[in-house]
């Protein structure tokens, strides 16, 4: 199993939907910048939204694991392999974020609690 690389593209915020669906003040969201970087394999990273591991772990968990051979989708969505650009699941405030396969072998980073 391999590390993916998740680069934060950028955070945004639908204004028209935001106005009549958010809470006063709604800004983008305040987890994540533009440029923050995570890796990740099985488990969701450190100081990374539940939420947006949620929405994108099927695709990190298929890069770590050898997707990065092929095109997502039979070649009709992403044209780099090992590579997927993919959001979070906040339909008034989305993080756009970039998933890539990496060449970094991942290891089991836990203690076990008895033996």
């Amino acid at each position: 199993m391999k590390k993916v690389k998740i680069t934060i593209l950028k955070t945004t915020r639908d204004k028209e939907l935001a106005a009549e669906y958010g809470i006063d003040g709604l800004t983008a969201c305040p987890m994540m910048k533009a440029g923050d970087v995570f890796y990740a394999d099985y488990a969701k990273p450190q100081g990374f939204c539940d939420e947006a591991w949620k929405a994108i772990y099927q695709y990190v968990f298929a890069l770590a694991h050898g997707a990065d051979k092929s095109l997502f989708y039979y070649g009709d969505w992403i044209k780099k392999p090992g590579v997927a650009i993919v959001s979070c699941n906040d339909g008034l405030r989305p993080v756009i974020m970039k998933l890539e396969a990496t060449d970094e072998e991942s290891k089991i980073d836990y203690e076990p609690v008895e033996r």
